[in-house]
């Protein structure tokens, strides 16, 4: 499997390190991290992202779509490539959290690591946990729009004759 998928807690420790899980590792190494991951803070979420070749990849392609030299380019590259932070994964699976990245997501003992496909966010556990019961209303609210019946072209509420 190459998608980043599942949730994992992990404790920072005293230096500011923290392992990011064994499946996580696997793919990133499959990915072609280059030594690195690419880290950054979130642009609508106090999390971060990360990830590793993939990811640039994607921005890459987000920023090629934009007309060079646009604002609209150049505010994304500076909001998505002038924030990151190139972080190195040691010997033993870890990585050291700046302080200005732990800042921005309210990291302080312990982060949750959530994988969202291609990448995936480190969060402050408790405000994923908030996240995720938020975004699991949202989803069983949404599913009640995607039933057939809520459908126009759906037929099933339609009558013979009209």
């Amino acid at each position: 499997m190459d998608r980043f998928v599942s949730t994992f807690t992990n404790k920072i420790d005293a230096k500011g390190r923290v392992s990011i899980p064994a499946p996580f590792r696997s793919i990133l190494e499959r990915d072609g991290y280059a030594g690195g991951i690419y880290t950054y803070p979130s642009l609508d979420a106090p999390a971060l992202d990360a990830g590793g070749e993939r990811l640039a990849k994607k921005i890459d392609g987000l920023l090629s779509g934009l007309p060079d030299y646009s604002d609209e380019r150049d505010e994304l590259s500076v909001a998505l490539y002038g924030d990151v932070k190139i972080l190195t994964i040691d010997g033993d699976g870890r990585i050291v959290l700046p302080e200005e990245l732990r800042n921005h997501a309210g990291l302080k003992t312990h982060v949750t690591f959530v994988g969202l496909g291609d990448k995936f966010q480190i969060w402050e556990p408790h405000a994923f946990q908030e996240r995720r019961k938020n975004a699991r209303a949202k989803v069983r609210n949404h599913r009640k729009l995607l039933r057939p019946e809520n459908h126009p072209h759906s037929g099933s509420s339609s009558k013979a004759g009209n």
